[in-house]
């Protein structure tokens, strides 16, 4: 495994470019910190779902490294405008904002919008988030693999630099949504976030099609 830097670093803003995209998982993360609900197990399955797609790209599309060059230009080109139209997503989302609609909350203090919540439950309606959502197979399985073969030997470093990513987002967001409650349901902290999404999101496509020349 070579482990570097620049591209443990790579792999980790990639990760959370992707991630940081409001989705399903996400809101679902959000919602259960609003509503106090077994809010850091929910991150902690959050994460690890992440982790697992994420090794299932890199080690498995690494396989691939071996194929033609039209075929590896093939994949990254295809990451590149998978990676172009969901920054145009978020940068239509960023010019037209929308709060998170979450259930209707006292002003003071913000109540249970559904009833409680067994542990197992909790465990299962994250992995429902994490895995039977066709975007978090496509963000992390495919396109962070695809991505990861850009650095041949260096794959590993960028897969471990994703999956640190991946948990340090899902940490950020739940500590957001516990200390920050409804504040964080606002159009300017969606703005803001989406923004960020739109130029990490074309950044990277801008780089990985510099090196397919």
């Amino acid at each position: 495994m070579v482990l570097t830097f620049p591209t443990f670093t790579a792999g980790m803003v990639l990760s959370i470019s992707l991630i940081m995209a409001i989705g399903p998982q996400n809101a679902h993360v959000l919602r259960m910190g609003l509503q106090r609900q077994h809010l850091w197990l929910t991150v902690a399955v959050c994460a690890l779902a992440d982790v697992v797609l994420i090794a299932l790209g890199v080690l498995g599309l690494a396989q691939l490294g071996g194929l033609s060059d039209k075929m590896l230009g093939a994949l990254i080109g295809a990451g590149v405008l998978f990676l172009g139209v969901y920054g145009w997503q978020a940068f239509q989302r960023f010019l037209k904002p929308q709060a998170l609609p979450l259930a209707n909350n006292d002003q003071d203090k913000p109540q249970l919008a559904t009833a409680p919540v067994t542990q197992r439950q909790a465990i299962v309606s994250a992995l429902a988030f994490s895995w039977l959502n066709p975007h978090a197979w496509l963000d992390t399985a495919v396109l962070i693999g695809t991505a990861s073969l850009a650095y041949g030997q260096g794959s590993t470093s960028f897969g471990l630099g994703a999956a640190t990513g991946s948990l340090v987002w899902f940490v950020v967001l739940g500590t957001a949504a516990f200390w920050l409650g409804r504040r964080l349901n606002s159009l300017h902290i969606w703005r803001v976030l989406d923004g960020a999404v739109a130029l990490m999101m074309w950044g990277t496509a801008g780089w990985l099609l510099s090196t397919l020349m």
